[in-house]
């Protein structure tokens, strides 16, 4: 399936029923007085957080979305049955925002969380209810009201604790592969992730983390170049960043120029995701020979003046993995207990 993480939907409450203007006419009763009901409820669009569900690929092919109208009144002071509400099914981590004035309604980050997009209308009021002592065959009813109709826009950032970025081609999806059973496109030319990947990384029996592979960014990805300005955003969901560099590019370009590009972007796009812990993720060291790997490694190290961790492995030989999954599995742990 295609991931889709951006759509457009139309959707409209349903009408609430109209009131209903009816008298009583029993054979001893010719004059039994006003006995029309009142109509019923326009049924409401909910938008509902569903974990099973991981695109917006639905909402691609149906962007028009109803509720029910609510019945109108009738005789005998009968009440008009509510239109039914529309729940519509989304992934978690959908972001629902107003797409004629950009106002962000809700936020679906947490399972089975609801949000009411379109309100029903409000039922009519039938003519029994006008009945007074002065007025007692009143013909008065009040219709019911229009549903809201709205324009959404929604987003989805994805859910994951650990997000991968780095250039095209520095080996995430080859890192996700070997470390969960995400079985992303790998291939041996740029952009070959062109949607995100996620994977589950098994510490132990009881202990995991999520783990996205996001595609490849470029310089300029903060201004729409490349890839990178339609899949930032899901960088923001993320407690922890693999900062992943390829130790010996084949284009013979430099890995600390690189690390440096991918650190202006993240600075273009948002402070906050700036600030993030970032651990250096020095890859394909299987590339280099068995003595002079070190060297190398902390020549980029020492020329980036890098103050965070710092992790030396090969994705594809499965190299140094066991000690970046068991350490990421910590930080996130005494993340969570830190509140």
């Amino acid at each position: 399936m295609k991931f889709v993480d951006e759509a457009v939907i139309y959707v409209e409450a349903g009408k609430g029923g109209n009131g209903a203007c009816s008298f009583l006419r029993l054979k001893f009763m010719p004059f039994g007085g006003p006995d029309g009901g009142d109509g019923g409820d326009g049924g409401s669009v909910y938008l509902k957080a569903d974990e099973s569900i991981n695109t917006l690929v639905d909402f691609r092919y149906v962007r028009t979305y109803r509720a029910e109208n609510g019945e109108k009144g009738g005789g005998r002071n009968c009440t008009g049955r509510g239109g039914e509400n529309l729940i519509l099914r989304v992934p978690v981590g959908t972001i629902i925002y107003d797409a004629d004035t950009d106002e962000l309604i809700a936020d679906l980050a947490e399972p089975e969380q609801m949000a009411c997009v379109a309100q029903g209308g409000r039922h009519g009021i039938g003519n029994t209810r006008f009945k007074s002592s002065v007025n007692r065959s009143p013909r008065r009813t009040i219709p019911g009201q229009e549903g809201e109709k709205r324009n959404l826009r929604l987003e989805l950032k994805v859910l994951a604790d650990v997000g991968l970025v780095g250039l095209p081609n520095a080996g995430k999806s080859t890192l996700i592969s070997a470390m969960s059973a995400a079985r992303p496109k790998i291939a041996d030319y740029p952009f070959t992730t062109l949607y995100p990947n996620l994977g589950v990384v098994r510490v132990s029996r009881f202990r995991s983390f999520v783990i996205a592979d996001l595609p490849g960014l470029i310089a300029g990805a903060a201004e729409g170049a490349g890839l990178g300005i339609r899949f930032l955003k899901h960088v923001a969901r993320t407690r922890l960043l693999f900062h992943v560099v390829d130790v010996a590019p084949a284009d013979g370009s430099d890995p600390v120029e690189q690390v440096k590009a991918i650190t202006q972007e993240l600075a273009n796009y948002s402070d906050d995701l700036l600030s993030k812990e970032r651990w250096l993720v020095l890859n394909k060291v299987d590339l280099l020979p068995p003595e002079t790997q070190a060297q190398h490694c902390e020549e980029i190290v020492r020329r980036l003046h890098w103050k965070g961790r710092v992790f030396i492995i090969s994705g594809l030989a499965k190299q140094g993995l066991e000690d970046l999954a068991q350490q990421a599995m910590r930080h996130l742990e005494v993340k969570e207990e830190d509140g």
